[in-house]
C-alpha cells in the first residue's frame, strides 16, 4: 500500500476508529513485551540452573564400558555411592562404603532402594573376584556401575556419588532428623560423631546415651549411619543408611526454597555425577511426587565366609547368585519369570567354586526390626 493511500485512509478515520487502532497497537506491544519478559525469565532460570550445576563434578562416562545388560522398560535405575573420602576424592581411589540402587518407576513415581552389601564377593572388571566396594577404588564410578550391571543383569547408566561429609551439611540445613535408637546405637553414634565432627571441622555435642527417639544433627546422623558394631553388623548398618536417607528425603520435600538453595550451595561441590541438565530438570519436575515405597538389602540370601580360595579376610557370599538375581528382578521390576543371563550363571558357578557355598547353605538373618518393606511407605 502506497504512502499516499495510507494517508487518505487515515484522514477518513473517525476519532473512535483512531482510538481503537491505538488500543490495538498498545495491546500488541504489551503482548510482545510479555513474551519478552517470559523468555527473559526462562533464560534467567536456565542461567541460574547452569550456575548451580557448575558447582557439580560432572563426569562423562564411556557407556560402552558400563556393561548395561538389558532395557528394564519404564524404570530408571541410578547407582548411588556414599564415599568415606577424607581428602575430597569423588571419582576413584576411595572405597564406596555405601552402595545403593535407586529404581524409579516412571509411570507411578514409586522409588525402591536396594543396598548392596559392600563386602559381597562379586566379579570385577578383570574377571577376578573381590568385595563389591573395591570396584569404585579400582576404577571409579565407571567400574562400580559395570560391576552392578555385570553381576545383576541391570541397565544402570547413571550415578550419583556423594562424600559422607555432604550428608552432614544436608541434615544440618534441614534442622536435623528424628531417629528412634537403642541405647547401644546412641552410644556408638556419639563415638562415630566425634570422629565425623573432627573431619568436617565441627564441635560435637554428645546426645543422651539412652533408648528412644532423638533429634540428631548432621554429625550424629552420619555417625548413626556408620555404626557396624552392633547386632547385625554390616547388614544392620545398611539398614540404618536407608533409614537416614528416607528421613532426609521426607524432610527435604517439606523444606522451603531458601533451605533447598542453601543445601545446593553446600552440597553440590561434594557431589559427582554424570546426570545431564535435562535429566536433573526431569527429576526436579517430579520431585514432590516421588515416594520411597520399598527398601532392602542385597543379596537377599547370604552368609559370610573367611575361607574363600586364594583370598584373605571375611566376605559376604550370596547363596545362589542366580536365585538372588531372579528375586531382585521380581522385587524391582515385577518380572515373575525372569531368567538370568549366561554371565550371571557363570559368576554363580565360580562363586560356588571359590567358597563351596551352595543353595543348601543356611542363610544369615539380614532383616531387622525397623527396616522398611511395606508398599506405600511415605
Amino acid at each position: 500500500m502506497s504512502k499516499k493511500k495510507k494517508q487518505r485512509m487515515k484522514r477518513r478515520m473517525t476519532p473512535e476508529e483512531r482510538r481503537k487502532l491505538r488500543r490495538k497497537r498498545r495491546r500488541k506491544r504489551i503482548a510482545l513485551l510479555t513474551v519478552e519478559v517470559i523468555i527473559l525469565l526462562v533464560l534467567c532460570a536456565t542461567a541460574y540452573g547452569i550456575f548451580k550445576l557448575d558447582k557439580l563434578d560432572i563426569n562423562i562416562l564411556d557407556k560402552d564400558k558400563l556393561e548395561a545388560y538389558r532395557d528394564t522398560g519404564p524404570y530408571t535405575n541410578i547407582a548411588l555411592f556414599g564415599l568415606d573420602s577424607r581428602e575430597g576424592e569423588l571419582d576413584g581411589g576411595v572405597q564406596s562404603d555405601c552402595i545403593m540402587i535407586a529404581s524409579i518407576n516412571n509411570e507411578t513415581n514409586d522409588v525402591k532402594l536396594v543396598s548392596v552389601y559392600r563386602d559381597t564377593l562379586l566379579q570385577q572388571a578383570d574377571g577376578t573376584y573381590e568385595k563389591a566396594n573395591s570396584a569404585y577404588n579400582r576404577g571409579g564410578p565407571e567400574e562400580a556401575i559395570s560391576l552392578l550391571n555385570r553381576n545383576f543383569d541391570l541397565d544402570i547408566q547413571n550415578y550419583v556419588s556423594v562424600n559422607f561429609n555432604a550428608l552432614v551439611d544436608v541434615i544440618d540445613s534441614l534442622g536435623g532428623i528424628e531417629l528412634d535408637m537403642t541405647q547401644e546405637e546412641a552410644f556408638y553414634s556419639n563415638g562415630y560423631a566425634f570422629e565425623t565432627a573432627q573431619v568436617v571441622g565441627q564441635e560435637m555435642k554428645p546426645i543422651k546415651e539412652e533408648a528412644g527417639t532423638q533429634l540428631l544433627d548432621g554429625v550424629h546422623a552420619v555417625g548413626y549411619a556408620r555404626i557396624r558394631y552392633t547386632d547385625g553388623n554390616d547388614f544392620k548398618r545398611t539398614e540404618r543408611q536407608r533409614v537416614v536417607l528416607q528421613k532426609v528425603a521426607e524432610k527435604a520435600k517439606k523444606a522451603n526454597l531458601l533451605t533447598l538453595n542453601e543445601i545446593v550451595d553446600k552440597v553440590f561441590p561434594q557431589i559427582s555425577t554424570n546426570l545431564t541438565l535435562k535429566d536433573m530438570m526431569g527429576f526436579a519436575a517430579n520431585i514432590m511426587d516421588y515416594n520411597i515405597v520399598q527398601t532392602g538389602g542385597f543379596p537377599y540370601q547370604v552368609t559370610t565366609d573367611e575361607s574363600v580360595r586364594e583370598h584373605d579376610g571375611s566376605y559376604v557370599v550370596p547363596i545362589g547368585l542366580r536365585s538372588n538375581v531372579e528375586q531382585l528382578h521380581r522385587e524391582l521390576f515385577g518380572e515373575e519369570a525372569y531368567v538370568p543371563s549366561e554371565k550371571v550363571q557363570q559368576i554363580n558357578d565360580e562363586i560356588i567354586y571359590l567358597t563351596d557355598i551352595t543353595e543348601e547353605t543356611e542363610a544369615l538373618n539380614t532383616t531387622f526390626e525397623g527396616d522398611v518393606h511395606d508398599e506405600g511407605t511415605q
